[in-house]
């Protein structure tokens, strides 16, 4: 009895301490909620002036990473909803809604009066209801200068089939946060997670929130058992049976003053009903130790449901934290879970029928004594197709794309059945990102935007990739990088722009005109610069960081030399150009 009560004690005391914490993050954030209230007022007063839906055939949208992509439930289109852009002095935030169309490759922006707040890191679920309805929960807006943050708690539903927003106002519901999860279950939108982050203090979350789409009510869930520690992107999907899967995410904690210790998670809890999956019914936690093979640790990893009701992740950063730097290792992998039989295994692509059928021929022309003939046409291993983008700065972003070729004699050798079921290397696909916009339709990937950091840089994106989760033959690319759209400004000490209230709205006047005076300064910046004894110096604080860089870019099977002498050039382009 002692041991027990002694248990229930220190649970109690932690409650106690969660509860105060959230009670000092709300009182110091609200003076700074207060201020940006006035600021999401003013763009809502000119968002009221819109009277009517106005849909315009568009250009794919403007770089961005957070926002929401979703299948839409009748029709062949992906609907795209917010995000955030930062160009290395302000953050740009988003409430427009884009409309992909599947089957023609074409982008419409869709105007429609009263829409939500520009925001980011929100969740949206689509369910049929009545044409197909778009729900989209929390969220956060941050100031132009990035240091001040308002985090939404309101609850919206975009009608598909007559094209209107309309905020459900119910009480009961979560407090505002962002980087939460958010699923539809059997007639309810479930809420897992996320944080709550002002200037100066931080909270994560791990309540659960359920709103029934019938009665249109908030509960506060109460499951019984140990669940998941408080915290921010993780993986959350639903299996057939009505029950809730959550993986990973990401949370930090003060050691000390002004020192924080991120975590990243790798636990997977089951959440599931005890009755037959009505409201009223009991949840229960329970841990999952999953088979196969597991993703490695990563946060930014963005989510969707595939085939065969497997859930699944893609890309990610896993950030190595150093004494005075933060050096993060980006993916471009995929990782599925399979809820039926609890295993996780990673999205390798495979050989293409046609390819394979070549490869027979191949190996039966070597037998008839056509081997000089064969070396003659085809090229003994992967093809390397290297792309410079240029910034309109004059910064150069290399992206290499490995096409295989036929494998080498060891390979050639290998079983019938490991070459039917083994997978290639680096083919044409998505440089490595995180925070990236997911949607699955007709059992097709597709993967937009997103963002990854060179050095001190960082690269948001506004392409998009898709690819056939049945077949894994091979990535199809249906929007290229615009180096036209790779703004980067470096941070500047003037007071000008702290002045601009615009910068959250991301007008590209603002833009064009900054980047006029960063390129009026940009010859003073660096008078005394000597290339070659700087970049020595440059790279040799920099090289494993350009080697990984590198490394992923040509694929696991690229030889070391060869990838050191990539990583040089890749690091003395970046550093010539910086200056």
């Amino acid at each position: 009895m002692g041991k027990k009560g002694k248990r229930e004690k220190k649970g109690k005391g932690a409650e106690k301490t969660a509860a105060k914490m959230e009670r000092k993050v709300s009182r110091r954030a609200k003076k700074e909620e207060e201020d940006l209230e006035a600021l999401i007022a003013e763009f809502q007063t000119l968002d009221a002036k819109k009277t009517q839906v106005i849909e315009t055939s568009c250009p794919p949208p403007s770089p961005r990473l957070n926002g929401s992509l979703s299948a839409h439930p009748e029709k062949d289109e992906l609907i795209l909803f917010g995000g955030e852009y930062f160009n290395g002095q302000k953050t740009y935030l988003y409430n427009d809604l884009y409309v992909y169309n599947i089957r023609k490759n074409s982008w419409t922006k869709v105007e429609i009066p009263n829409p939500p707040p520009r925001r980011c890191a929100h969740q949206a679920a689509v369910v049929p209801t009545a044409g197909g309805q778009l729900w989209v929960f929390g969220g956060e807006f941050a100031s132009p200068s990035g240091e001040q943050f308002y985090h939404y708690k309101d609850l919206w539903v975009l009608h598909l089939a007559t094209k209107t927003w309309e905020q459900i106002k119910a009480s009961g519901g979560p407090s505002g946060r962002s980087g939460h999860r958010m699923v539809a279950c059997k007639r309810q939108l479930i809420i897992f997670g996320g944080f709550h982050e002002s200037a100066r203090d931080y909270i994560y979350y791990n309540d659960v929130y359920a709103f029934n789409l019938d009665s249109f009510t908030w509960s506060k869930l109460a499951p019984s058992g140990i669940g998941p520690a408080p915290r921010s992107g993780c993986q959350m999907a639903t299996t057939p049976e009505g029950s809730i899967v959550i993986y990973g995410g990401y949370s930090k904690q003060r050691v000390k003053k002004d020192v924080d210790k991120g975590t990243l998670h790798t636990d997977m809890f089951l959440l599931k009903t005890e009755g037959s999956g009505k409201e009223e019914d009991k949840w229960v936690w329970s841990r999952l130790n999953p088979s196969g093979v597991k993703p490695t640790p990563r946060s930014g990893f963005s989510v969707a449901i595939g085939p065969n009701n497997r859930s699944l992740l893609f890309g990610g950063v896993h950030d190595e934290e150093e004494e005075e730097s933060i050096e993060g290792d980006f993916f471009n992998d995929i990782y599925f879970y399979d809820t039926g039989k609890n295993r996780w295994f990673p999205g390798q692509l495979k050989v293409p029928k046609s390819e394979k059928r070549k490869r027979r021929r191949g190996r039966q022309a070597e037998t008839d004594g056509g081997d000089d003939e064969v070396e003659k046409q085809a090229p003994q291993g992967p093809v390397e197709i290297v792309k410079e983008v240029v910034a309109e700065d004059g910064t150069v972003m290399t992206i290499k794309q490995v096409i295989s070729g036929p494998a080498d004699e060891k390979e050639r050798s290998e079983s019938e059945e490991e070459e039917e079921d083994g997978a290639l290397g680096p083919q044409v696909e998505p440089c490595p990102r995180s925070n990236a916009m997911l949607a699955v339709k007709h059992g097709v990937l597709y993967v937009y935007g997103g963002m990854f950091e060179v050095g001190d840089r960082q690269f948001t994106l506004s392409d998009l990739y898709s690819i056939d989760l049945h077949k894994m033959e091979e990535w199809k690319v249906l929007v290229e990088i615009d180096p036209k759209t790779q703004e980067w400004l470096e941070e500047s000490e003037s007071e000008e722009e702290e002045d601009d209230v615009e910068g959250a709205e991301g007008g590209e006047e603002e833009e064009s005109s900054e980047e006029d005076s960063e390129d009026e300064g940009g010859e003073e910046q660096h008078p005394s610069v000597q290339p070659d004894e700087k970049h020595a110096d440059y790279l040799s604080r920099t090289e494993q960081y350009w080697i990984k860089v590198a490394r992923s870019n040509m694929g696991p099977d690229a030889k070391e030399k060869k990838v050191v002498k990539v990583a040089h050039a890749m690091a003395k382009t970046f550093y010539e150009d910086s200056i």
